[in-house]
């Protein structure tokens, strides 16, 4: 089971990511893209959001709806879902979804000097 320390550890080792405490939690951005969010964990440590494009989501949602969900009413408008981190399989799994998150938030120059990360290639140990 994934749990919020997982979280931090996972999302500070990729390139570029920095912890900052936003609306009462911990978030997680990219140095250098103007402050882009790509993961925050809920005041429980039991969930986190994370960027996905809404016709990606409705997707997940609707094919693992105990693992993905959003807020309504709060989520609706934005590329973004939640995540239940004890739903997640695996550590590899909770790389995927935080690594795919990264890459949506990341600067192109960032991007570019990590080719795998970019491409999806990689994984907990580079």
């Amino acid at each position: 089971m994934a749990t919020a320390d997982d979280v931090r550890r996972i999302a500070l080792s990729l390139p570029g990511a920095v912890e900052k405490l936003a609306w009462g939690m911990p978030t997680f951005r990219v140095e250098g893209s103007g402050g882009k969010v790509f993961a925050s964990l809920d005041d429980d440590d039991r969930v986190m959001g994370v960027k996905c494009p809404k016709e990606d989501r409705e997707e997940l949602i609707a094919a693992e709806p105990g693992k993905f969900f959003i807020r309504e009413g709060h989520d609706d408008n934005y590329a973004w879902m939640r995540v239940r981190l004890a739903a997640l399989d695996d550590e590899d799994e909770l790389y995927a979804v935080l690594a795919d998150s990264w890459r949506q938030a990341a600067p192109r120059r960032l991007l570019a000097a990590h080719p795998d990360l970019a491409a999806g290639r990689g994984g907990p140990e580079g």
